[in-house]
């Protein structure tokens, strides 16, 4: 496994972990009082595409901070396929 492969899959584990503390911090689960800023990790690794949010109409608002880490992490995928093709990473 490369470490392209790693830092891919800790995002998404991030990311995941993310909504999980975002749901719970809504929410109130396992007795948590609501939390306003349990959705704060999300926009940080969501920058700096929660700058363009925005333009969006309110009720797409949530989704698209919930869904903007994404990007990054297509991002980061997609130069990891370019530098695999390219033969960059020695084994």
């Amino acid at each position: 496994m490369t470490l392209c492969r790693l830092v891919v899959g800790a995002l998404v584990v991030l990311w995941a972990f993310a909504l999980f503390i975002l749901a719970v911090g809504t929410f109130g689960w396992f007795g948590q009082e609501r939390d306003p800023l349990s959705g704060i990790f999300l926009i940080v690794m969501g920058q700096p595409w929660v700058m363009a949010i925005d333009a969006l109409p309110d009720p797409l608002r949530p989704w698209a901070a919930a869904l903007a880490p994404l990007v990054n992490i297509a991002l980061v995928a997609a130069i990891c396929r370019a530098l695999g093709r390219r033969g960059g990473s020695p084994r």
